[in-house]
């Protein structure tokens, strides 16, 4: 008899649902790699022990390292209270409002 996939040992366990999840784990690290531009690490363990009568007590365990994303920047601007507000309080405000743009009367060109 020859050695059997580990792929077929690990479909037994937890009824395929640790497999499901370890496809699940490498699908978001995948993504997460991609997206940061760093590695990540995807780490299957598998504790193993002797329970009598050639029986062996498999605990299956999924743990993915994924890269953080770089968080964004926010530039506020500090007030003479001391609160960060989005305007700069010290640039004058423009007074703006919307212009009609449609021609009053269409004319053509000879």
């Amino acid at each position: 008899m020859s050695v059997r996939p580990i792929t077929d040992t690990l479909r037994l366990l937890d009824g395929g649902a640790f497999m499901d999840r370890c496809s699940d784990e490498l699908a978001a690290l995948v993504k997460a790699v991609e997206g940061t531009g760093k590695s990540g690490k995807l780490s299957i363990t598998l504790a193993l022990k002797t329970v009598g009568n050639g029986a062996v007590q498999i605990t299956p365990t999924v743990a993915a390292a994924v890269p953080e994303p770089k968080p964004d920047t926010t530039l506020l601007w500090a007030t003479v209270e001391g609160n960060l507000v989005v305007d700069n309080p010290a640039q004058q405000k423009l007074d703006l409002r919307q212009v009609d743009t449609r021609p009053a009367e269409l004319r053509t060109a000879s």
